[in-house]
């Protein structure tokens, strides 16, 4: 296997080169790497420390962190590098296991991380982990059984397989999450909340609860952090920001209906078309705002590549109204036959009338709001 040299933040590592160079895909290397994804490690470096500070943890405790499927094995030698908590590298394949033991050697930091040769499944009902990270390439559903048994305080999870979540292969996404999604303007925020609501449901099943602290839907893969409860009562409430997605393919009004079994109206409010329903998902807070500043702050005094770019998406995270679902102002105005306006005047007019608005992290187009879809049409038409 060929290896190269690359360093991200303050960690420099080894990782393996496919044969033409170029192509990242899984199956064109022994070992996987995606260069692609360092956003997604730089804001996980600064996520797991602003988490560290907020558990303030007593000097001779030991706070332990396990990279379930470490593939190269750079996310969880950064964390242990740049971190310096106790950390725990584990992947299936036995390449993988021994380019991380080099790349542990090689950074001098066998004192906080070891690496593991096991099913990752295996690993997490052996051991419970303050924090939990599953990382795959795909789905994580297989794994979350036992992450969710796994994990004591943090539990983050990335899927890539946004095509089933989303939608878009719809008999996939019933199979790996029991949840019906819409492959629409809003699938990308579609795809968190299902994810949630997987994640959600398996928590339940461990008597814990869940409080998202920054979720995010990125170019080709969903991303979240949650701080975990262990308690019956706080699960019982979790359970309750679960529910169901109504739409209409008519006239596109929207509304959530929270519960697992709500009653639901066949028919839209506004138009009479029959409604189609997406679900169940999470309906509750994707991000906790403290901590999207807290994430912010860490990636201000680091060593980021991606600083500039991966704070702008926190920025949004952490600004975006708590709202299920989000309305595309060009499709709107599309539908009406109208030129769109600049979308920062189109959510300053919607909050001098009264109503709630903000921009989202999932496009530049869309927005949230608590206003009705008569009134938000109502405003695309006069400031047309």
């Amino acid at each position: 296997m060929k290896v190269r040299s690359v360093r991200e933040g303050d960690t420099e590592v080894l990782v393996p080169v496919p044969e033409d160079g170029a192509n990242f895909a899984p199956s064109s290397a022994p070992v996987f790497f995606n260069p692609v994804m360092e956003m997604n490690r730089d804001i996980s470096i600064a996520a797991t420390s602003a988490f560290l500070k907020r558990m303030q943890p007593c000097p001779e405790k030991t706070i332990t962190y396990v990279d379930a499927l470490s593939a190269s094995g750079i996310r969880g030698l950064r964390i242990a590098n740049e971190t310096g908590i106790h950390t725990t590298l584990n992947d299936w394949s036995k390449e993988a296991y021994d380019l991380i033991i080099k790349n542990i050697e090689n950074l001098g930091i066998r004192k906080n991380a070891v690496a593991t040769h096991k099913n990752a499944n295996a690993l997490l009902h052996e051991k419970h982990f303050n924090i939990v990270d599953l990382d795959p390439f795909g789905t994580p559903a297989p794994f979350l059984a036992a992450a969710t048994s796994s994990v004591i305080d943090l539990l983050a999870v990335t899927a890539t397989d946004t095509a089933p979540l989303c939608g878009a292969h719809l008999n996939s996404g019933i199979r790996k999450y029991a949840a019906i999604p819409f492959n629409n303007e809003y699938h990308s925020e579609m795809g968190v909340r299902i994810l949630l609501g997987r994640i959600a449901r398996e928590l339940a099943l461990q008597d814990k609860a869940m409080e998202p602290l920054l979720s995010h839907a990125t170019r080709h893969y969903v991303r979240t952090y949650l701080a975990i409860r262990k308690s019956a009562k706080q699960a019982d409430r979790m359970i309750k920001e679960m529910g169901f997605f109504i739409h209409c393919p008519g006239c596109g009004q929207q509304e959530a209906v929270y519960g697992l079994a709500p009653f639901i109206d066949q028919k839209c409010k506004l138009c009479a078309e029959k409604n189609i329903v997406a679900g169940p998902m999470w309906l509750g807070k994707l991000h906790n705002p403290d901590f999207c500043s807290e994430i912010i702050a860490e990636l201000n005094i680091r060593n980021s590549g991606t600083r500039e770019s991966a704070i702008k998406i926190i920025e949004f995270c952490r600004d975006e109204l708590e709202i299920p679902m989000f309305y595309d102002q060009h499709i709107l105005c599309k539908k009406m036959g109208v030129s769109a306006s600049s979308i920062y005047l189109f959510i300053s007019e919607l909050q001098e009338r009264g109503y709630l608005a903000s921009r989202t992290h999932f496009s530049g187009t869309s927005f949230k709001t608590n206003a009705n879809l008569p009134d938000i049409e109502q405003i695309i038409a006069d400031i047309r």
